[in-house]
């Protein structure tokens, strides 16, 4: 008897359905056809134990299995389910006619019990733009499918569940979350928040700048000044989720399992923070079996590379594509696959080896020219996609141990929220343009004019700081989200001045 049972294969960030058909006869053969990987054709094992152990039969005939389309590869343990469901259904042990209503995943165990898949919330997405009435799968990923509307999400723990209920001898009850009302519930919620960090009042003022502009920052200071406490707390400061990023986010975690049993919605921005070993692989996606890369996974959120000189220089360079694009493009032999990449980058980096060049109370024992060797190591073209350079300098006892609360996170975001709304209205007829650090050249001459006393102040500032010609764009890009900030429609020389400030890294002899 041929039977047919639907699955879900995991391209990239999104899904396509697979139609695996079993067709039982006489023999004693077992064949897996369809460009299966290694863990698929082991399913075998899996589901003879699963099924022997659960009191059912796996049937002693000829049994061929076609996964459709043959010319996409199956990989992993979540066929399973489906393969034995169609195995049950080819000798008579299940009703065939509701099995084209679901699409059906999981992994057995050796007992019957289901083990939890990735790629779910991609998996339901394209369960419901095909038609198909529910989604089978293990109940530790029912949630994170639920998520999806209009579509019956079915949590089990073992075979003998589905069975019964495509027997129509048991009901099982659809899982459901209400995504509205725990996206809002959850989108406030933090641990860590600005009003932790005692002093730094100018670094945090470039990090709002940063924020409110969507604007790449390094920190440059000496070790223990608060580097990486002030960059984990960025995204306490950048305007929450909406409902489609949080969707968008949650896609490209759960390609790679990064979602929990309890969880239904990624609600914060991501913060990634890849140690310096990192290969360029990792970073941008990509592999053998395709993920998504730390980049990818910071998208909407922010990606932290502590210690830049130290990462390798081919995984610094890979990046410089993606800072453009927003997305990164991972082209092989056999396969094409997109995946977004639109972050912030926060870096921080000790200015020298030892890490104490132009600290103000100890001397930086680095040998001449040294400095200017480790500020190298970044190239240029990575630096030119930087906005902001700002410096750190250890906070003094006296601010340390004062009781004066700072600054919360809650009244930061406020003003960044500001800043941001008046950015959408501004670049609402562009597409894919939505923060100042955006901005293009020919938009710039649009959008972020400056007056005569602007022009002639960056002028004398470029002549006597020596500033590169690159600065020029990023200051005046940087002069737009501070007028942002002050609510002010046109660029004034204060904000001007401000933005020159941030450009420590291009000044000329800054490295000695």
């Amino acid at each position: 008897m041929l039977v047919k049972t639907f699955g879900a294969a995991v391209q990239g960030i999104n899904a396509t359905i697979i139609t695996i058909e079993v067709n039982v006869s006489q023999g004693i053969r077992f064949l897996l056809v369809g460009l299966p990987d290694n863990a698929v054709k082991e399913s075998q094992q899996r589901i003879a134990s699963a099924l022997q152990i659960t009191g059912h039969k796996f049937p002693h005939q000829q049994i061929v299995i076609n996964m459709a389309p043959a010319d996409i590869r199956k990989e992993g343990s979540a066929y399973d389910l489906p393969l034995a469901i169609g195995i049950m259904a080819a000798s008579g042990q299940i009703k065939k006619e509701e099995l084209e209503r679901f699409v059906i995943m999981g992994e057995l165990s050796l007992d019957g019990g289901l083990q939890p898949i990735k790629g779910v919330l991609p998996i339901a997405i394209k369960t419901r733009e095909d038609g198909f009435k529910g989604l089978i799968l293990p109940k530790q990923n029912a949630r994170e499918a639920a998520v999806v509307n209009k579509l019956d999400v079915y949590g089990v723990e073992n075979i003998t569940e589905v069975i019964d209920f495509l027997n129509g001898k048991s009901q099982l009850e659809p899982t459901i979350v209400n995504t509205r009302e725990e996206f809002l519930n959850n989108i406030n919620l933090s641990e860590i928040d600005f009003s932790d960090v005692k002093g730094q009042e100018n670094v945090k003022r470039a990090l709002e700048v940063a924020a409110a502009g969507g604007h790449n920052i390094i920190m440059v200071g000496p070790p223990g000044a608060g580097k990486s406490m002030l960059a984990k707390r960025i995204p306490t400061i950048l305007p929450p989720l909406t409902l489609h990023e949080a969707l968008e986010t949650t896609k490209i975690h759960s390609v790679v399992g990064n979602i929990d049993s309890n969880t239904s919605l990624i609600s914060q921005r991501p913060f990634r923070s890849p140690h310096h070993t990192i290969s360029d692989v990792a970073l941008v996606g990509g592999g053998t079996f395709p993920q998504p890369g730390e980049i990818s996974l910071a998208h909407n959120g922010v990606l932290f590379l502590d210690e830049l000189p130290e990462f390798k220089r081919t995984v610094l360079e890979v990046m410089r594509q993606p800072l453009e694009d927003r997305k990164i493009c991972i082209s092989r032999a056999k396969f094409t696959i997109e995946y977004p990449a639109s972050f912030m980058l926060v870096a921080s980096m000790n200015p020298c080896p030892c890490g104490y060049y132009n600290h103000p109370d100890r001397n930086c024992v680095c040998a001449p020219g040294i400095v200017q060797k480790y500020l190298s190591r970044i190239s240029g073209p990575l630096l030119d996609r930087i906005d902001i350079h700002i410096e750190i300098v250890p906070v003094p006892f006296e601010k340390l141990s004062e009781m004066k609360d700072a600054e919360s996170s809650h009244k930061v975001r406020e003003r960044v929220i500001n800043a941001r709304q008046i950015q959408e209205l501004r670049f609402r007829e562009i597409d894919g343009v939505y923060c100042n650090a955006q901005m293009s050249s020919k938009q710039m001459r649009i959008f972020a004019q400056i007056d005569k006393a602007s022009s002639e102040l960056l002028k004398n500032a470029m002549q006597r700081l020596n500033l590169s010609a690159r600065a020029y764009d990023r200051i005046i890009k940087v002069g737009r989200t501070i007028a942002d900030l002050d609510d002010s429609e046109n660029i004034q020389s204060n904000h001007i001045a401000e933005a020159i400030n941030y450009r420590n890294l291009d000044r000329e002899g800054w490295a000695g």
